[in-house]
């Protein structure tokens, strides 16, 4: 697959996990260019709540796109069970007017888009929530002050943190799939996430979007070595948001995908932990979806959908006999979901192994990745371009047993210790460790970790957490935490060389749960 082709797929799979299909605009909708403070002109469209009748006002729901993606114009666009973003169609059947935009630099909104920036994308997304306050059938709290929510996945997820840190008038919000730092989820160990890389600047050039130059050269950083420039790094770390959520004091829920491989499930922990030293209404949802495929069971794939607009019944509608449930919900490899009243729930005896004696030839055969088997679904013809960023089962791998004696529920960062030392023509190098399920033989959440190692020939001692994983262990069930030398979702560029492992200890964390 090359030249045009193979970039329309790539743009084409990156929209299918990040964004919603969108239709052509509907006559229903109302567009408007409105004018950010920076002079840029956002193009946004407004969909009245279904049934709405003349006179009468309704809360506003605000949905941002994903990274690459465009405005929502399809006035009865359904919930994606892939992304968890929830669909224009539904929000307003259930009462709620819909405001979509193009952010700066995306489709025919002028600017550039600068991620979600609270000194860019925040301030026109303000100018929007003023224009929203003169529309006849905006509910006000006040002159100038909508009754304003907030929905959207990945880069729509984003925008909901940067608005609701700088402008009070937002009411709640529903990130979907977002990040908490961009060097925690796209750096990782200073390690760069290069699929990922290559798919979010080749969708955005495809879609001819506008971005600020400093994230072509991330990209082009990525191709020639695992690690960023100072400037580039800076860049992603300033947009946030970070310690910036310790402004946000409004209800928030957090939805995160146990195979999102973009953003993992630790950037949603680390916004709730944050979250909840404000003491805001705060839940916290995990299902089989996100930037990534479910290669399991997707289980209750209706629970986003109930879970968004229980929220907003609750908190925007401000309805106090909405039930929103537990604190935290989330659901294993098998689709059993659980439910927990608060996050994380209590530890249980976790499942541990060490072992000795081990050694791994540093280089770029055997890996962890690409994916390919075969995808079901609307994904189904992009499966070598998705299969990137998955990772798979490796055969050049030191292998860690870990076995059940107890049913037991998985569910953390699992941490790795090693005591190792090796050599190589690279003595700063990368490698990777992930947890398979020995029943299936699939990665749990398709996930895989970077650690950073030193191959100068002395002896080192590393603690390292992995991605955060959910599984069931049934009684005498085994899962094995392999070491590898590559990866399809992080290019590890691995040389030469060999890694010694003279101890390797393994903690896979279990709680306790319902189910």
């Amino acid at each position: 697959m090359r030249g045009p082709v193979r970039r329309a797929a790539l743009a084409a799979a990156f929209a299918v996990l990040a964004t919603l299909a969108m239709a052509p605009p509907s006559a229903l909708a109302r567009d408007e260019f409105v004018q950010a403070p920076d002079g840029a002109q956002i193009h946004a469209y407004f969909f009245p709540a279904a049934g709405l009748k003349p006179g009468k006002r309704a809360p506003t729901v605000l949905e941002g796109p994903g990274f690459g993606g465009t405005a929502a114009t399809n006035p009865e666009a359904p919930t994606s069970t892939a992304t968890g973003v929830i669909g224009v169609g539904p929000l307003r059947s259930n009462g709620y007017n819909v405001l979509t935009w193009n952010p700066p630099g995306f489709g025919d909104s002028g600017g550039i888009a600068e991620i979600d920036s609270i000194d860019h994308e925040a301030p026109a997304v303000s100018a929007l929530i003023t224009w929203l306050a003169g529309q006849p059938e905006a509910q006000l709290d006040k002159k100038g002050d909508p009754r304003v929510g907030m929905a959207g996945g990945s880069y729509g997820g984003g925008i909901q943190f940067a608005t609701a840190e700088t402008d009070r008038r937002v009411d709640v919000i529903t990130p979907d799939i977002a990040w908490h730092s961009l060097v925690t989820s796209l750096y990782k160990a200073q390690t760069v996430k290069t699929a990922w890389a290559q798919l979010l600047v080749l969708a955005s050039a495809i879609k001819g979007q506008r971005d600020d130059p400093l994230v072509a050269l991330g990209f082009q950083e990525s191709q020639q070595g695992f690690t960023l420039s100072p400037d580039v790094e800076g860049f992603f770390r300033s947009r946030g948001p970070g310690d910036l959520v310790s402004r946000i004091h409004i209800p928030t829920l957090l939805l995160q995908g146990t195979v999102d491989t973009l953003f993992t499930l630790q950037e949603s922990v680390d916004n709730f932990r944050a979250l909840r030293r404000n003491h805001v209404p705060l839940k916290l949802v995990w299902f089989c979806g996100g930037h990534g495929v479910c290669l399991t069971n997707p289980g209750d794939t209706g629970r986003i959908r109930r879970s968004v607009l229980a929220w907003l019944g609750r908190y925007l509608k401000r309805n106090p006999k909405t039930k929103t449930g537990p604190e935290f919900e989330w659901l294993d490899q098998r689709g059993h979901s659980y439910a927990a009243r608060r996050y994380p729930p209590p530890s249980a005896k976790p499942l541990t192994a060490t072992r000795s004696g081990q050694q791994l030839q540093v280089g770029p055969d055997g890996g962890s990745g690409p994916y390919q088997g075969t995808l079901t679904g609307p994904l189904a013809e992009f499966g070598p371009v998705i299969g990137v960023t998955i990772a798979t089962k490796a055969t050049n791998a030191v292998n860690v047993p870990v076995r059940a004696h107890a049913p037991a529920t998985i569910l953390g960062a699992p941490t790795l210790t090693l005591a190792y030392s090796g050599t190589s023509s690279h003595a700063d190098a990368r490698i990777l460790a992930q947890v398979v399920d020995d029943r299936t033989g699939r990665v749990l959440g398709n996930q895989i970790t970077p650690i950073a190692v030193q191959l100068d020939g002395g002896e080192h001692t590393v603690r390292a957490p992995l991605e955060i994983v959910s599984a069931h262990a049934a009684r005498g069930s085994s899962f094995t935490v392999q070491i590898v030398a590559q990866s399809g979702i992080y290019n590890a560029f691995p040389v030469d060389g060999t890694v010694s492992f003279s101890r390797i200890g393994v903690t896979l964390p279990t709680v306790h749960a319902r189910g």
